[in-house]
């Protein structure tokens, strides 16, 4: 018999096929995020840059680019790639080579977290296209500080970020630890601001 779930390490049970938003813990989300390596840890440094660190780096992005922006869709840009807790970061080339069937293993898993901690199951289309702006500049910026990109070859892939929304943002390469504690804490500090 083939098994669909997963044992987390808070002691739910993760049914990949049909997951609720009774067996999403944020402690489960923020330990799997921060062990995941991002650009399939092909990156410079002595920690790999984590899914965590990334979804870090995108909800402060989108806080810069909008400074408006409401705090459950900054939540939303902190938990946008919280089905890689379980499922893994592929990149794109992996992604489009599964097809549809990792989409909707995603979009199940997305819609179960969002629910967890009270965000819509689908989120509006603007607030998606936002979050996916502030993606892509993250990834502008990890291409170049840490994947060995040119300036002009993540320019090509990922668009130019404007100057004002980089200023001043680094990468930064922490022990998971260290990721899954701010991870944790930051995803707090949203919650408790809504």
């Amino acid at each position: 018999m083939k098994r669909a779930w997963q044992r987390m390490l808070s002691g739910r049970r993760l049914d990949l096929l049909d997951p609720t938003p009774m067996d999403i813990e944020i402690e489960d989300i923020a330990h799997g995020l921060a062990f995941v390596a991002r650009w399939n840890g092909q990156t410079r440094g002595d920690f790999a840059f984590s899914v965590a660190e990334h979804s870090l780096l995108v909800e402060e992005i989108l806080g810069r680019s909008q400074p408006r922006v409401q705090t459950r869709w900054r939540l939303a840009a902190l938990l946008h790639d919280a089905p890689e807790y379980v499922i893994g970061d592929m990149i794109s080339p992996v992604k489009d080579a599964i097809g549809p069937q990792y989409s909707d293993l995603d979009a199940r898993l997305a819609a179960a977290i969002h629910l967890r901690f009270g965000l819509p199951a689908q989120l509006p289309l603007q607030v998606k296209r936002d979050i996916k702006k502030a993606d892509r500049i993250s990834a502008w910026l990890e291409a170049v500080q840490i994947a060995g990109f040119t300036e002009a070859e993540a320019t090509r892939f990922f668009g130019r970020p404007a100057e004002a929304v980089l200023d001043g943002l680094e990468i930064r390469l922490r022990p998971p630890v260290e990721v899954r504690a701010a991870y944790t804490a930051r995803h707090q500090e949203l919650l408790s601001a809504l």
